[in-house]
């Protein structure tokens, strides 16, 4: 199963690099879209369960990289809550 890197770029300009077991993915954010940060948590946790769900599927059990992105977007979302014009960019899909 094709892994998929991505570039997230925060509110405060930080970068971080994240990490789904699928490209589905691809299907729900897309590079260069300014998402607020709720909304951009909502769209990568929904990607990323769909890329466990096809994990699951093909090999018996989830995949807790996947799990553990969710957390961690979760939590950086969390430290920009207060803010509701901050936005998040996706900078690129890696190779």
């Amino acid at each position: 199963m094709p892994e998929q890197r991505f570039r997230i770029r925060w509110p405060d300009g930080s970068l971080e690099e994240g990490y789904s077991p699928s490209t589905i993915i691809r299907e729900h954010l897309a590079v260069g879209q300014p998402y607020s940060v709720a909304l951009f948590a909502t769209l990568a946790r929904a990607g990323l369960e769909a890329a466990n769900a096809r994990v699951r599927a093909r090999f018996g059990m989830g995949c807790s990289q996947a799990v553990m992105q969710i957390a961690t977007i979760s939590a950086t979302a969390a430290r920009f809550a207060g803010q509701p014009d901050a936005q998040v960019v996706i900078e690129a899909f890696l190779p």
